[in-house]
């Protein structure tokens, strides 16, 4: 038995209180004692610099001595370490792998990135029709993000015509929902939407909400889309709104 398992939850707790340095050392004193959710947490703050120094080398050992002890999020962040090169060559192939095992066991995590690839093609022959039967199976499984994004992605479905007919009211209808759940894809596409039926006003406060919540990828990539906007409101106030949001 080692001194993590004496531990009473009561102490364990206080031991998450302190601060990010001393909670990230706790968490790698279990991991070390074998843990797999501690692994698999530990992994999470290496990749993310969150109370020690960002090593995502490191972070991909953990997640993969995590997912060698069966914890399926660990299995998952495997794939998405393989999926973006996250400490270690990008392998399209092994990271649908790692999804698919992970989504078979029940993650909805999981099923969205293994739908992605399957959207996308990488990694695995593309095949847009499963890819929307997972994609719906994941919207319809609760209120989290990963059934926000998913909604988002019918929604893309819907306005692209891929593996069904062109649906722009369904669309429409999918990208509200997601923004709502707090997908930043969402928050833009809602935003999108909104400008087209010509509700700028309300479509300024998405933008703000997906500076607010998205990644410095997706902001630039949305900041140039917005740029070239044949919305005279967006190629301003769009933009503004945008960086505003990614401000706060």
């Amino acid at each position: 038995m080692t001194a993590i398992d004496t531990l009473t939850p009561d102490a364990i707790a206080a031991r998450l209180s302190g601060s990010p340095e001393e909670r990230a050392a706790f968490v790698r004193e279990a991991a070390d004692a074998g843990v797999a959710e501690a692994q698999a947490v530990y992994g999470q703050m290496l990749l993310d610099g969150a109370g020690v120094a960002a090593d995502p080398v490191a972070a991909f050992g953990w997640f993969t001595r995590a997912a060698a002890q069966h914890h399926v999020m660990a299995l998952n962040m495997v794939g998405r370490c393989y999926d973006l090169g996250w400490g270690t060559a990008v392998d399209k192939a092994r990271a649908a792998e790692c999804y698919r095992i992970a989504g078979e066991r029940g993650l909805d995590w999981a099923m969205y990135n293994y739908a992605t690839l399957l959207a996308l093609g990488e990694g695995l022959a593309e095949d847009k029709p499963a890819a929307l039967v997972l994609l719906e199976r994941v919207a319809a499984m609760g209120s989290g993000l990963a059934s926000a994004k998913a909604i988002n992605f019918v929604g893309s479905f819907a306005e692209d015509g891929w593996a069904c007919a062109r649906d722009l009211v369904r669309a429409a209808d999918c990208y509200a929902r997601a923004a709502e759940r707090g997908d930043f894809r969402g928050c833009f596409n809602h935003a999108r939407m909104l400008g087209a039926a010509g509700d700028v006003e309300a479509a300024l406060g998405w933008l703000r909400q997906a500076g607010a919540r998205g990644n410095a990828t997706f902001l630039a990539k949305a900041e140039t889309w917005l740029a070239a906007s044949e919305i005279p409101a967006f190629r301003t106030s769009g933009v503004a709104a945008l960086r505003d949001g990614a401000a706060c």
